[in-house]
């Protein structure tokens, strides 16, 4: 039996992708986690985060997407902020996607906002930045792969102490460490094919008043398998981690 990750639920997907269930199991699937390896506390309904520091009770932590804005500064997602705030200070392991990686990123001081250049969406090309030689989880990574991302807004400066692991032509900072054990992704390694399928098809009208292609954007999605190994190591590492 082995110790569970804490799944930090902070959205629910686009309306039209909720047959397939909720983040916290795509990540689940994702990382290659069993159902028993997961617990998950929906902070955006409310419920209250566990303490971080009451001994061993989970592996690390994972906080999801969100369609919520971290600008708004709504009372569960500055409370969840501060929780993971004090549990990135206490050197638990976490690893923030998207809307979790801003939230990571606001709780630890940095700056998040609209991105200046807009909404980013589909399949697109991360690069590796040479900071992340030897990083844990991007380390042996090829220098660009493929990930799937959707965002509107960004983490404009990473906390102080950072290490920016990857960027793209769009976004500068698409992946950040703080410390040695807390990581955000601003890309999503949850998301199938059929995940940004639906997401591009969801937002299609609004992408072509953007001026957007959305049936190019649609011909483009891929396999994204090295951003989804990223989020495997993680899991990975957490477990080292926890064991020693």
């Amino acid at each position: 039996m082995t110790t569970p990750f804490l799944i930090v639920e902070t959205g629910q997907p686009v309306a039209s992708l909720r047959r397939h269930r909720g983040f916290p199991h795509w990540i689940r699937v994702a990382a290659g986690l069993h159902p028993d390896d997961a617990m998950v506390v929906n902070v955006e309904a409310g419920e209250v985060l566990p303490p971080h520091d009451a001994g061993p009770g989970f592996s690390g932590v994972i906080v999801t997407g969100s369609a919520a804005m971290v600008s708004d500064r709504a009372d569960w997602s500055e409370r969840t902020a501060a929780w993971l705030a004090d549990a990135a200070q206490a050197r638990v392991p976490v690893f923030g996607i998207c809307y979790g990686h801003q939230l990571l990123a606001h709780a630890l001081g940095g700056e998040v906002g609209d991105h200046p250049r807009g909404r980013e969406m589909g399949t697109v090309e991360i690069h590796k930045a040479s900071a992340a030689d030897g990083d844990p989880l991007f380390g042996t990574l090829p220098d660009a792969f493929p990930a799937q991302a959707t965002h509107l807004q960004s983490v404009l400066r990473a906390p102080d102490g950072a290490t920016v692991l990857a960027h793209n032509g769009h976004e500068p900072c698409h992946a950040f460490r703080w410390g040695d054990r807390a990581w955000g992704v601003q890309f999503h390694p949850e998301f199938s094919v059929t995940h940004m399928r639906g997401y591009i098809r969801a937002r299609h009208v609004t992408l072509a008043r953007e001026g957007r292609d959305p049936a190019a954007l649609l011909g483009a999605v891929g396999a994204t398998p090295h951003a989804r190994r990223v989020l495997r190591r993680f899991v990975h590492h957490a477990r080292g981690l926890h064991r020693a």
